[in-house]
């Protein structure tokens, strides 16, 4: 008897294994790397497998993932209903006559603002910056968003605060697998809900 496999039709997006150490058993998953660029090749390759019948369909894109708290009163865990990519200068590509969409509206969010670029943010001045336009940052959510829009896939965006941006955000690494219980527990939340 041949055992066959059933997937579901969320696919739960992470950039890294370790975020994703604790997601339950049978959830369809896919790792990515780090960054904007590694997120959207292996985003856009698994939705177009999926749109080919290679893989089962995809109906929900579900990204999880640690983000570096704006704002000091920023902890604990977030579903931005906002992702934008502050890495790019899109007020300047439209002056030049290049219309350029950084920002996507996130359904059914928490009210929450994301902002997404390749830097790793961990400096005060530049998390300062980025603290008038955002309550959090990442590097993929924006990535991911152009994606999923682009494919017609509704996105969730679940982050849990792991730093504050700041020259503490170098203790990373040491807080991801407590962020990645809270994130398994969300899931397990989300699914039977």
């Amino acid at each position: 008897m041949t055992k066959t496999t059933v997937y579901p039709p969320v696919l739960v997006v992470s950039a890294t294994r370790a975020e994703a150490a604790h997601v339950p058993a049978g959830t369809r998953l896919l790792v990515t790397g780090l960054g904007k660029v590694t997120a959207a090749m292996a985003l856009t390759g698994a939705l177009t497998r999926a749109a080919h019948g290679v893989e089962p369909p995809v109906e929900w894109v579900v990204n999880i993932g640690t983000a570096g708290a704006l704002h000091d009163h920023h902890s604990g865990l977030f579903v931005p209903s906002r992702v934008t990519e502050h890495d790019l200068d899109a007020d300047v590509l439209a002056t030049l006559g290049y219309p350029t969409v950084a920002t996507w509206d996130i359904p059914d969010g928490d009210g929450s603002v994301l902002a997404t670029g390749d830097r790793f943010i961990s400096d005060s001045v530049q998390r300062a910056e980025l603290a008038r336009i955002a309550d959090l940052v990442d590097m993929e959510g924006a990535a991911l968003a152009r994606v999923a829009a682009e494919f017609g896939v509704p996105l969730r965006l679940v982050k849990v605060v792991s730093d504050t941006a700041d020259e503490s955000a170098m203790d990373w690494p040491a807080q991801v697998d407590a962020a990645a219980h809270r994130l398994g527990r969300w899931l397990r939340g989300w699914a039977g809900g």
